[in-house]
């Protein structure tokens, strides 16, 4: 890692602006009311992408960005096209498992959510053996294999979520400590799985280590799935993939002879060998199939002498539109998650505009279906409408603070891009302190759309407010968070709410708005740091410029 002062100056070379430049812009607190609440509001039906509520969902961003002075960023257009499938769960599938002490039935939701990701309208996994694998890793350069020696071609792999060495108290371990990789990633898991040939991929949900409750896992998993809609109907996939409750996969193992605890235990070691677990798998899902088309919304405030030359700004639009009703409530607004987002979105680009345009270009970007796996951004960056090469680097939005000023931020993924300096030394002149996020372990770095970005080289800063709120400390900060994940995370009861305080949703905008600024007043090319796992890709991609 460079001494930041060192990054910081070449950063800051070239810029119009000085260090401790202008005051800090205006952002507009009732520009992020309206929009929050307005996108939250029921008639918007949750924002769910390929539904009616769309419709209205774009058009409306539109709307407020052409008010806020930006142009059509598509060749022309406010939209990228994202071609999607939909798949919807018309029957019950019960996960039968068989070859134990005792048969098991398995019922959907409250021992397990199963689904698939092939396009088909039946799939079956019939009498599929089952074999325990522990974390599901393959990472040739840890020398850690948890398919070595072993065929799963054809049969049903039970996985762990998060890494072998979450629990420990520090960043040192074969997988980064506590923080988590992405070979802790549910997603990885799955993808992994499937190129192993297994059959079926369940993991075993635990609170502390997926970082949200089986009810997360439930109301996001049980309704319509989106996946991008490509050649081969993604049949290179599991059959079935899912997650059983920690007691479903404690009464597995028992039927089986075993217990969870202590393979648990030894799947945490290096040399781990899976474990057969002498029991079959199966189930039958049956699907209706739906194709569509969303989409990202892309607004452009052109540059003054670099206009090809970008800086990015990202926050997605959609969330769960119908889910779990919870008293009579099935409408998962996503107020905060991420209605609140696109709020910050449209202020800064009100900001950007009545400060003037800079010298590279600004592109706004709107994005769909992240809730369904970052779909939107993965489209984006795979078909970007401005070359990546060409993109300086940027900022996601992804919940705006609601609970007030906080006297600290923290950098989720920290020490990874040299853009971590400049949001020091803009929150340093805040009186803000920047820390690392306090539970790496639950991989949020690895949970929005920066990371589609991120895996192709591009710098993103991903940051969120601390907890020590200006009124109340630390004790009513952690509070005010642990309330929002336990209750209102992906649940209806996530609502616009008018005694917010926007106070700390302003300060933070402040420091994207600065970000944002000195990278397109000025001229350099923020890197990773050496070291990082983006770094090579980022210097391919400006090599190629």
């Amino acid at each position: 890692m460079k001494p930041s002062r060192l990054v910081l100056a070449t950063l800051l070379a070239g810029t119009a602006l000085p260090a401790a430049a202008a005051p800090p812009p205006a952002i507009s607190v009732e520009t992020l009311k309206t929009v929050t609440r307005t996108l939250s509001d029921d008639s918007f039906e949750g924002r769910a992408p390929a539904t009616p509520a769309e419709e209205k969902t774009v058009g409306y961003i539109v709307e407020r960005f052409k008010a806020a002075g930006l142009r059509p960023g598509n060749k022309g257009g406010w939209f990228q096209q994202v071609p999607l499938v939909e798949l919807t769960i018309t029957n019950v599938p019960t996960l039968s498992i068989t070859g134990g002490k005792t048969p098991l039935s398995l019922a959907y939701k409250t021992d397990a959510v199963i689904g698939t990701y092939r396009v088909q309208p039946r799939t079956a996994v019939s009498a599929s053996d089952i074999v325990f694998v522990g974390y599901g890793i393959n990472a040739p350069e840890k020398g850690w294999n948890d398919y070595a020696g072993l065929d799963v071609k054809g049969k049903t792999v039970v996985i762990l979520v998060n890494d072998p060495d979450w629990q420990a108290p520090g960043l040192e371990g074969p997988f980064g400590g506590r923080a988590m990789t992405y070979y802790g990633r549910w997603t990885y898991k799955f993808e992994e799985a499937a190129r192993q040939g297994a059959a079926a991929a369940l993991i075993v949900h635990d609170t502390a280590p997926a970082a949200y409750g089986f009810n997360v896992v439930r109301s996001s998993w049980s309704g319509p799935q989106l996946e991008t809609d490509e050649a081969g109907d993604h049949l290179d996939q599991s059959q079935a993939v899912g997650w059983l409750t920690n007691d479903a996969a404690r009464r597995l193992f028992a039927a089986a002879g075993k217990d969870l605890d202590t393979l648990t235990a030894a799947a945490g070691r290096k040399g781990f060998r899976a474990v057969p677990l002498g029991l079959k798998a199966s189930v039958t899902i049956e699907n209706s199939i739906r194709r569509s088309t969303s989409r990202n919304v892309v607004g452009l405030l052109p540059g003054t002498s670099a206009p090809d030359e970008y800086v990015l700004y990202s926050a997605h639009w959609d969330h769960l539109g119908r889910c779990e009703p919870v008293n009579g409530d099935d409408i998962c607004n996503g107020a905060v998650d991420n209605a609140s987002g696109i709020a910050g979105l449209v202020a800064l680009a009100e900001a950007f505009a009545k400060a003037g345009a800079p010298r590279r270009s600004l592109l706004f970007l709107a994005l769909t279906a992240e809730e369904s796996g970052t779909l939107g951004s993965e489209y984006y960056a795979a078909n970007p409408v401005v070359p990546l090469a060409r993109t300086v680097g940027g900022a996601n939005i992804d919940e705006l603070n609601v609970m007030g000023d906080t006297r600290d931020i923290r950098v989720v993924g920290a020490g990874k891009s040299e853009l971590e300096d400049l949001l020091k030394q803009l929150a340093t002149a805040q009186g803000r302190a920047v820390k690392p996020e306090p539970t790496p372990e639950k991989g949020f770095y690895y949970r929005s759309d920066h990371f589609s970005f991120a895996k192709l080289g591009v710098p993103m800063i991903y940051f969120e407010a601390g907890s020590d709120l200006v009124k109340g400390g630390v004790a009513a900060g952690e509070k005010a968070k642990a309330d929002f994940e336990a209750n209102r995370y992906h649940a209806p009861a996530d609502e616009y709410d008018p005694s917010w305080d926007w106070s700390g949703a302003v300060r933070d905008l402040q420091l994207y708005y600065g970000i944002g600024r000195r990278l397109a007043d000025g001229g350099t090319w923020p890197n990773w740091y050496p070291g990082s796992e983006f770094r090579a890709v980022r210097d391919r991609s400006r090599a190629m410029k």
